[in-house]
């Protein structure tokens, strides 16, 4: 036996028929149920029942930063821009995030250091050109050092030379100089120092058998 379920009454039909009552609701949604009141009334566009107050700074500011936060790590900057964006008052804004810091929500340095794992295994990025990134994603000169400084000289070479490798191929029929220049400059875009990029390339060429005796003008000096 199937147990009957009370609906409530749809916003314009309400129970007591057309009263008072059902005159407002009329007024307010039409007839196809659209919200006609002005966007400051309480319970209109705010996705809550007619008369439900809208949410205070503090609750909009938190599901902002759950939302934000959800899939994609974000740095304390890049979410106090974005409540800013969205007119939450910085007090409040600042209140929220060290809420979020305290509970490890918010983790900066956890960020910073998954930034330089990830951009130099995937990107071939280097010290340099890592740093300039969290720089602008708001992180702390400190927390920027510490992270770049697990990326030690010995590895930032290894991935200089296996970045000349890949692009060494396509250089060839170009005299030794041009191909200093180009592979030497695609390194320089990643953030490689100009010594160590005209190092590792001066001797991938060398061991195709190029004559590289002329290019050591290029090589900066001791």
């Amino acid at each position: 036996m199937t147990r009957r379920t009370d609906w409530p009454d749809p916003p314009d039909h309400p129970a007591g028929g057309a009263g008072t009552d059902g005159g407002e609701t009329r007024r307010a949604f039409g007839a196809g149920g659209r919200d006609r009141r002005s966007p400051g009334a309480p319970g209109a566009g705010d996705g809550g029942a007619a008369g439900e107050q809208p949410r205070s700074p503090e609750e909009q500011a938190r599901a902002i930063c759950l939302r934000l936060l959800t899939g994609t790590p974000r740095t304390r900057q890049q979410l106090a821009d974005a409540l800013r964006k969205r007119g939450i008052p910085d007090e409040v804004a600042q209140e929220v995030l060290a809420r979020f810091e305290d509970v490890g929500l918010i983790d900066d340095a956890a960020f910073a250091g998954a930034w330089v794992e990830s951009r130099h295994h995937s990107r071939g990025l280097a010290r340099r050109a890592l740093a300039r990134e969290l720089r602008t994603k708001g992180v702390d000169s400190a927390v920027i050092d510490d992270a770049v400084g697990r990326l030690d000289a010995e590895q930032e070479e290894h991935t200089a030379r296996q970045l000349v490798e890949r692009k060494l191929a396509s250089t060839r029929g170009l005299d030794p100089d041009k191909r200093l220049r180009r592979l030497a400059g695609m390194l320089a875009r990643k953030g490689y120092p100009e010594g160590l990029a005209l190092r590792v390339v001066r001797r991938a060429l060398e061991e195709e058998g190029e004559d590289t005796a002329l290019l050591d003008h290029h090589l900066p000096e001791d």
